[in-house]
């Protein structure tokens, strides 16, 4: 079941992967830079997509692995990456957030834009980039969830179904609860669009 659904929504966004910078501009470029001047050390960023946040990197960080299921999406990722004058390794790789490719504790940095709106499994997919992250890391995320506004909340819990249809991305996570229910801890937030739109950092000790 678990594998039929990763398919199901992977073919999605391959399937969408062409227009997807055009869908992505909700995202503004100024969120992202504010995000990722905070990178250092090793740094992996999870569900790295067409690679919009590729050109926001600093250049001081030691090397970055971007990670997406989605081997279209990397296609795309992969040709902005080869425009960058990057001082830093890059890699770029197919692989599934739920189940990294990376051994416990490997990174100093981890990353994530607008990614557990679509993970199968949100809960497991924390779990891993917990476990991947180093104990003094930090994890930095750009995330849409549901609203806290009851009226706005039940809205998009109407209209959750045509767009999990379209592309796969549910827009009513409670991805604060999935958060704490991984084991991770807030250590920063800025509201960025109400209560749907927040920029996290996250440690991954309770």
């Amino acid at each position: 079941m678990k594998q039929e659904l990763n398919e199901k929504i992977k073919k999605r966004y391959n399937r969408v992967s062409k227009i997807y910078d055009r869908m992505d501009r909700m995202i503004r470029e100024d969120w992202r830079r504010d995000l990722l001047a905070g990178a250092y050390g090793d740094v992996m960023e999870a569900g790295v997509g067409t690679g919009a946040n590729l050109s926001f990197y600093p250049n001081n960080i030691q090397s970055l692995i971007g990670v997406d299921f989605s081997s279209d999406m990397l296609k795309y990722a992969k040709q902005k990456a080869s425009q960058l004058n990057a001082s830093y390794k890059m890699e770029l790789i197919e692989g599934d957030i739920q189940e990294l490719p990376f051994p416990d504790n490997s990174f100093d940095t981890v990353v994530s834009t607008c990614v557990f709106c679509s993970v199968p499994d949100p809960i497991v997919g924390l779990e891993e980039l917990r476990r991947v992250c180093k104990p003094d890391g930090q994890i930095l995320m750009l995330e849409h969830m549901r609203s806290e506004n009851q009226a706005a909340g039940l809205v998009m819990d109407i209209l959750n179904p045509i767009t999990v249809g379209m592309w796969g991305a549910n827009i009513n996570r409670e991805t604060m609860a999935n958060i704490k229910s991984a084991g991770l801890s807030v250590v920063g937030e800025e509201r960025l669009m109400g209560s749907i739109m927040r920029r996290l950092l996250l440690s991954p000790n309770k």
